[in-house]
């Protein structure tokens, strides 16, 4: 979207999209909180409900961003003050139950220290590194939260075959990683492509390859048997495999 007849000045621009991102992010942070507190959500769900809907809400607000430099610099304090407010309340420096409950599979703030902590660092440097005119970042930050997300939350539900080689995956839960990985990844780079971000523009056809390549690797590195550094891993196996591919 093209903000320039209203913001004519970059600065004022970035700042203004800023308060945008800042209040859609935490808004959907609020209210996933709010229904956890009230007994809507069980933890569990409303901890992947707000690493699926959080990431992706903020990323489209990309798009509200002026064209200058330093565009992608305002834009990454989102996430930043995001993941230090996490830290605050991990080390129990803040006390804040209702995200505690909402962010946690135990109800303990130091897990905050973990998966949620790693998603925040994970947005604010793909933010910063990547920002909106590379499908890389974009890609890899939805395969974190559509794929990642989904599996959780079908796997729980429908994982009663469980894989040979992890007894906590199931293969549910990794068709869901795929297919949650495919449709947000290859949705989010068919509208930004749409969005005219990218130079030179995208080949769908080959992206829907590409992206379903990086997908089903993606999908066995989530399956693997190592807890609470999914954030991390996926997100760099995204980026390692879309800087060959893109």
């Amino acid at each position: 979207m093209d903000l320039n007849a209203i913001f004519a000045n970059s600065w004022i621009r970035d700042g203004a999209a800023t308060l945008l991102a800042f209040g859609v992010a935490i808004s959907w942070l609020r209210l996933i909180e709010l229904l956890a507190a009230r007994g809507r959500l069980e933890s569990k769900l409303s901890r992947k409900l707000i690493h699926i809907g959080t990431g992706p809400l903020f990323v489209l607000c990309w798009q509200f961003f002026s064209a200058a430099p330093a565009a992608r610099y305002f834009a990454a304090l989102v996430p930043l003050v995001l993941t230090g407010q996490f830290l605050a309340i991990g080390l129990e420096w803040i006390q804040n139950p209702q995200a505690v409950q909402a962010m946690t599979r135990t109800g303990k703030p130091a897990e905050i220290l973990r998966g949620p902590l790693y998603y925040g660092i994970v947005f604010t440097v793909c933010t910063i590194v990547f920002w909106r005119h590379s499908p890389i970042g974009i890609l890899a930050l939805m395969i974190l939260c559509g794929g990642d997300g989904l599996a959780d939350i079908v796997g729980r539900r429908f994982g009663s075959h469980k894989l040979f080689f992890n007894a906590q995956k199931s293969w549910a839960g990794s068709l869901a990683m795929f297919v949650g990985s495919f449709a947000f990844g290859f949705g989010f780079l068919a509208l930004f492509n749409n969005f005219q971000n990218f130079y030179p523009a995208l080949d769908l056809a080959t992206t829907a390859r590409n992206v379903a390549a990086i997908s089903l690797v993606a999908t066995i590195v989530e399956a693997l048997p190592y807890r609470d550094i999914d954030n991390i891993t996926l997100t760099a196996v995204a980026i390692l495999l879309g800087l060959w591919l893109f």
